[in-house]
Order: structure tokens, then C-alpha cells, then sequence
């Protein structure tokens, strides 16, 4: 589909599971000049009214979606500002024993249990929300309610009243939470932002609160559907999996690769022109939301030789898994750091993994935003 749209209709209209039109662009050149173009906006509580919308914007849902993802300079930079040490190269670096600890212990776990297992519920889920939970300083224990919550909110199936059933219990985890460290603080991201919440550091309790949501949704959902995406793309690609195993300097470049291919979001989240705005040679109105294809643009072949065959090898530099612009993912370096560990661990742990049933039998979930697998039955030996 994303390859007839690039050639067609590379910049069309669309209309959303909920109904509401929205303009998806699908070529790598206009997806990466519209990232940073700063007439898409993404704070919609300020420049759009429900009359825009044309749907019933629910209060909740609108309380935890005032996060940094969804503000524009000087607030993004603001809130940004509050994060990003938490999440530098270096800062990241230091977490490498602990993840490989993590990833040790669930591989140990799968081993000593059946042949046959889900690779998302054994391994990809647990790791992924473990590393995020740990770093914010949320209790890991609570990580079920996480998936069922974040799980709601993602899918485009879902009633309204599931999705506002959802965000109002995250809301009531996360005012519980904060209100028990301010409490007890401790050395972790939850703590200083509370800190820098009650220090008077420009940070509302609102955006407190959306922050955490943000962090946490993203932090461990993307990485979920990288490990399982990417584990999916090596297992059919058995020449590219060898060359992996029989080199592990690929590793990094492999894991730019597994990004590029497998794509763990379908599109950037959602974006609205603030006046007249042409892109690809369509004009979109005003007030229109716009839907950045980044799966089909890193699938373009006009700036990725061969772009739907996978190529651990390959320099991907350029490629909008990340984003680009002011909103590039901040936890980039905290997901190249878990993919180099969880791919590299998990490839050498069982040298005979294998799809346990057939390709064509997997299911994705019901998400216009993320593209991830249901589940993914493997064979570890």
C-alpha cells in the first residue's frame, strides 16, 4: 500500500478509525522536511477548537496527553530541558550492566522452560518495561496494568469508554505514585522531576503527570515491537541472521537496520498545519491534521537502495525510526543500547530459534500508531 501511495498519491486524505480526515504523506523527502517543519504544530489543546476536531475530545485522555510530544517551543523546550540528562549517551551507557542482567535472567527463564514459547510475554515485554520502569523508579511489579492500560490507548478498535476507562486509572497510578515519593524520594527520573516540580522549575503538576505517561508508554512499547519486529525480520531472513551470528560487529548497524525495516511505529504521531501548508505539491488547508508515514518512508527506494530487503550491512544514516527534528526520540540512545543486548544476547543463547508457526498466521495489533505484533510463538530449541 505505502509503495502505490509513493508513486500516485504521495500526499492524500485519509480518514482515521475514529473518523476524522487526516492527510498521510508517504514519501521519505516529504516526511523528513515535514518532521522539521515548524508550521505543523502539535499542541492541539492550544490551536484547535472541538469544531476542528469534529470529535468529543475526552478531559482525561486530554490531561495525560499534555506532554512534551504534543507541545511546541518555548513548552517543548521547556519540558525537554527537565529530561534529556536522563538520557544522554553517557548516562545510558551506565545502565549496560543492569539490562544485561535483566536480559540474562529472562533468557535463564526461558530456558529452563518449554521448547515452544511466546517470545513477546517471556522476553520482549518484561525487558522492555523493566528497563523503563527502573530507570522513571516505577514498581516493575505493576508492569501488567501498564500493558493493559497502554494497550487500550494504542488500539484503533477500542470503544471510547475503554480508552477513557483506561487513561482515568492511569491517571489515579500516577497521582497515587508521585503522592507516595514525595514522600520517600529515591535516586531516580520520577524523583527529580518531582523535585523539580516542587523547586518551582516550571513544571506543572499536569505535565508532571503527562510526562510519566509519555515516558513510560513510549519507553516501553517502542521497544517491545523493535524486539519482536526485528526478531520476526532476522527469523525470515536466514542469510542475514547467519551473517549476524557469525559477526557481532554488526550489532549496531543491524540494530539501525532492524528500525529501518521493521518499523516499530507506522507513522509519527499526529500533527496539524497552522495555515495553508504544500507539501509534495498538494496544498493542505488549515487546521487539517497530517499523519507522517515514517514506515513507508524508510522503505522508500529513492533513498534506500533495495528498501524492502533487509541488510544488516547497510548504512541506514538518515532513516526516520527516531524522527527528526525537535521531537527526534530522546530515549535513542537508550534503545540502541537494549537492541545491541537483547538481539546479541538472544541470538547467541539459542542458536536454533525458529518461528514455531507459520509466517502468515501472525497478527498485528489493531493500531493505526504502532505496528506490533500480537504475539510471536518462537521455537528456542
Amino acid at each position: 500500500m505505502f509503495a502505490r501511495l509513493r508513486s500516485s498519491a504521495p500526499v492524500t486524505p485519509v480518514i482515521t478509525p475514529e473518523g476524522v480526515r487526516a492527510w498521510l504523506v508517504t514519501r521519505y523527502e516529504d516526511v523528513r522536511a515535514a518532521l522539521a517543519d515548524p508550521r505543523l504544530a502539535k499542541d492541539w489543546v492550544t490551536h484547535m477548537t472541538p469544531e476542528d476536531f469534529d470529535i468529543n475530545v475526552d478531559p482525561v485522555q486530554a490531561y495525560l496527553d499534555q506532554h512534551m510530544l504534543n507541545l511546541d517551543p518555548p513548552d517543548h523546550t521547556r519540558l525537554r530541558r527537565l529530561v534529556v540528562k536522563a538520557f544522554t549517551p553517557r548516562r545510558v551507557a551506565s545502565l549496560r550492566p543492569r539490562i544485561s542482567d535483566v536480559t540474562g535472567e529472562l533468557l535463564d527463564t526461558m530456558a529452563a522452560g518449554p521448547a515452544e514459547t511466546d517470545l513477546i510475554e517471556a522476553f520482549a515485554f518484561p525487558l522492555s518495561v523493566t528497563v523503563i520502569c527502573e530507570l522513571m523508579g516505577i514498581p516493575v511489579a505493576d508492569r501488567k496494568s501498564f500493558r493493559e492500560w497502554s494497550g487500550t490507548l494504542l488500539s484503533s478498535r477500542g470503544t471510547r469508554e475503554e480508552a477513557r476507562s483506561a487513561a482515568v486509572a492511569m491517571h489515579a497510578y500516577f497521582t497515587h505514585l508521585v503522592a507516595e515519593r514525595r514522600e520517600a524520594p529515591a535516586d531516580d527520573l520520577l524523583s527529580a522531576l518531582i523535585a523539580a516540580r516542587d523547586s518551582g522549575d516550571s513544571l506543572s503538576e499536569n505535565e508532571l503527570l503527562s510526562m510519566m505517561f509519555l515516558l513510560l508508554v513510549a519507553g516501553h512499547e517502542t521497544m517491545l515491537n523493535l524486539i519482536a519486529g526485528g526478531v520476526l525480520a532476522l527469523l525470515t531472513h536466514p542469510a542475514e541472521l547467519k551473517r549476524l551470528r557469525e559477526d557481532p560487529t554488526l550489532l549496531p548497524s543491524a540494530v539501525e537496520e532492524l528500525l529501518r525495516y521493521a518499523n516499530p511505529l507506522n507513522h509519527a504521531t499526529e500533527r496539524f498545519t497552522l495555515e495553508p501548508v504544500t507539501i509534495g505539491g498538494t496544498v493542505i488547508p488549515a487546521k487539517e491534521w497530517v499523519m507522517l508515514a515514517t514506515a513507508s518512508a524508510n522503505r522508500d527506494p529513492s533513498r534506500f537502495r533495495d528498501a524492502d530487503r533487509l541488510d544488516v550491512g547497510r548504512d541506514t544514516s538518515g532513516h526516520v525510526g527516531f524522527g527528526h527534528g525537535i521531537h527526534y526520540c530522546l530515549g535513542a540512545p537508550l534503545a540502541r543500547l537494549e537492541g545491541e543486548i537483547a538481539f546479541g544476547m538472544l541470538l547467541s543463547r539459542f542458536p536454533e530459534l525458529a518461528l514455531a508457526v507459520p509466517e502468515s498466521s501472525l497478527r498485528w495489533r489493531p493500531s493505526s500508531l504502532v505496528h506490533g505484533l500480537e504475539v510471536l510463538p518462537v521455537r528456542l530449541r
